[in-house]
């Protein structure tokens, strides 16, 4: 991980995770990578999934010396095949955190049905198929935590995303959805939101002063929020602390409004 986007937070020690089996999607790099480390750090016993393989393999080594260090699994979340394989060998979750998404921007007169199944196959459709892979176990244990990354973009209307955004809205009424029908298996289920978080990738594609300008100006905070944010909150939601939160959105976006 670039620890230039790695600011330490504060973070609370959670008894709760310790030992817990985790499982990331897309930690190899931005966000997720930021919610692998500090889940590890929990002394959670963390795997993570991504195709990026070079990210993946540079993340797991810088965290090779910690107490119970992430493992990385190659797994092509788009290949549903793949995916139950993937999860048949990785045994019982307690803890999913379905983030893997892929932001990449469209104009809706160059998208094409192709285009459009591939986008919810990356965005969307995957998320279901991983939660259907790890309740049964956590059926079988008694309870267990699914969090569901939503996107601000759709909340603020951003501009060439509509694919992006529609299966982000899809994320939250799909997360209350299963919120419903696992309670009573005591299987939390959360929408986490992000704002305008810094990432090497976000930097690298669209980060412009202007842009800076524009996100700080329409934040309540005028700071950006950093991948360390993100996983504060989402190492409070899969922990017991938590124990009484489900079907809901929350947000770490300092406050974003659009401007």
């Amino acid at each position: 991980m670039d620890k230039k986007f790695y600011t330490p937070r504060e973070q609370a020690i959670y008894p709760s995770l310790a030992g817990k089996r985790v499982v990331v999607t897309g930690g190899g790099s931005g966000i997720g990578s930021g919610i692998v480390e500090a889940f590890a750090r929990q002394g959670a016993l963390v795997t993570f999934l991504d195709i990026a393989e070079a990210d993946s393999r540079a993340l797991q080594d810088s965290l090779a010396g910690l107490a119970t260090p992430p493992k990385f699994v190659r797994c092509d979340l788009t290949n549903l095949e793949q995916l139950a394989e993937v999860f048949k060998g990785i045994g019982p979750v307690d803890v999913l955190i379905n983030n893997a998404a892929n932001d990449d921007r469209h104009a809706i007169k160059d998208v094409t049905p192709a285009y459009w199944e591939n986008r919810m196959a990356v965005n969307l459709r995957h998320l279901y198929f991983c939660a259907q892979a790890v309740v049964p176990a956590m059926q079988a244990a008694g309870g267990g935590v699914i969090l569901n990354f939503s996107s601000i973009s759709w909340h603020l209307a951003l501009p060439d995303l509509t694919l992006y955004m529609t299966a982000k809205a899809g994320i939250e009424g799909m997360t209350r959805g299963m919120a419903r029908d696992l309670g009573r298996d005591n299987i939390r289920v959360n929408s986490v939101i992000p704002g305008g978080v810094r990432t090497p990738r976000q930097e690298a594609l669209w980060h412009t002063p202007e842009e800076e300008a524009r996100i700080l100006a329409g934040q309540c905070l005028p700071q950006r929020v950093e991948m360390a944010d993100v996983a504060a909150l989402s190492l409070f939601l899969a922990s017991d602390s938590a124990a009484r939160c489900s079907g809901r959105e929350y947000y770490v976006d300092a406050g974003w409004y659009g401007a």
